[in-house]
């Protein structure tokens, strides 16, 4: 894992989260604003999993349980996908709740993540 980018996964999680709370609150459905936060914290978490695989390789081994963090990530990764397909679904405003709810989760898993690699 690497130190910098698991900081810009937690910020950008958190800002995905604040944008799905405004539009909540603005009494709107999931639109192209939350939908594609909630798809750049997918795509984050895609490349994290691509970086979790070779950076042992380039001698870059977690500190930590390795089965506690690959739970993390795949959990991680599986919310904003689930999150996701729910708000294609289900199109009120509640979906922008749950979206944002997922964006302050993945940025906990992430941080907890950065502390089993040993960078935190």
């Amino acid at each position: 894992m690497i130190l910098w980018y698991g900081i810009a996964t937690i910020a950008i999680s958190l800002a995905a989260a604040i944008v799905c709370i405004v539009e909540a609150a603005r009494k709107r459905k999931p639109n192209d604003y939350t939908m594609g936060a909630t798809l750049l914290v997918a795509l984050l978490l895609l490349v994290q999993i691509i970086i979790s695989i070779i950076a042992p390789l380039a001698g870059n081994p977690p500190e930590g349980d390795l089965l506690e963090f690959w739970m993390y990530l795949i959990v991680a990764f599986a919310l904003p996908v689930g999150a996701g397909i729910w708000a294609l679904v289900d199109r009120t405003r509640a979906a922008n709740l749950v979206l944002a709810v997922v964006g302050f989760a993945v940025a906990v898993m992430t941080y907890r993540m950065l502390v089993i690699w040993g960078l935190a």
